[in-house]
């Protein structure tokens, strides 16, 4: 019972620590990540060690996720998989909260200034995550190549990122339009 107790605590601490990150970068502090989890700075640092260690658990968790929600795009949508998701990421993706945002358009610039082993863990993932989209069922669009599938996965970055930085919706619309039209 305390081990399931404890690890709950934890999962509840990695996605507050994701939620602060993609919201704040990396310059969030460590009382705002245990404060968002609803723990003590000493109770932060017995499950991370260190504020390096929680932000990689938190881009693991945030790929993993994202993985995930391809993988539902697959299931659910079949042969519209790859519209479909491409459709998602450039509309809600690009205007819901930064805490629920992909971690791939808010973690990316902090993850060139962080340590091997945390771009490590990215770079795994983010290989993995292009590698279940050539794996995936045909679909309209769908990269069939890792280099493909990579490219695609920087356009929808770039569009989100930019689009989410302009002042004017229309232009922000704009940009996620020409991205679809590339991608699709």
């Amino acid at each position: 019972m305390r081990s399931e107790k404890k690890e709950l605590t934890r999962q509840r601490m990695v996605k507050a620590a994701a939620e602060g990150f993609r919201s704040h970068g990396y310059g969030v502090g460590v009382d705002g990540l245990a404060k968002r989890a609803g723990v003590t700075s000493g109770a932060f640092y017995v499950h991370f060690g260190s504020k390096a260690e929680a932000f990689r658990q938190s881009v693991g968790h945030g790929l993993d996720d994202l993985l995930g929600g391809i993988h539902f795009f697959q299931q659910e949508h079949h042969d519209q998989w790859w519209p479909e998701f491409v459709n998602f990421y450039l509309g809600a993706k690009r205007t819901c909260d930064l805490t629920q945002s992909c971690s791939l358009q808010t973690l990316t610039p902090e993850l060139a200034r962080s340590d091997e082993a945390t771009r490590q863990v990215f770079e795994d993932r983010f290989l993995s995550i292009a590698q279940s989209i050539v794996a995936g069922p045909v679909s309209p669009g769908k990269p069939e190549t890792t280099g493909a599938a990579l490219s695609a996965l920087a356009t929808l970055i770039g569009a989100v990122t930019l689009a989410r930085a302009v002042k004017r919706d229309e232009i922000a619309e704009q940009i996620a339009q020409a991205a679809a039209q590339q991608l699709l």
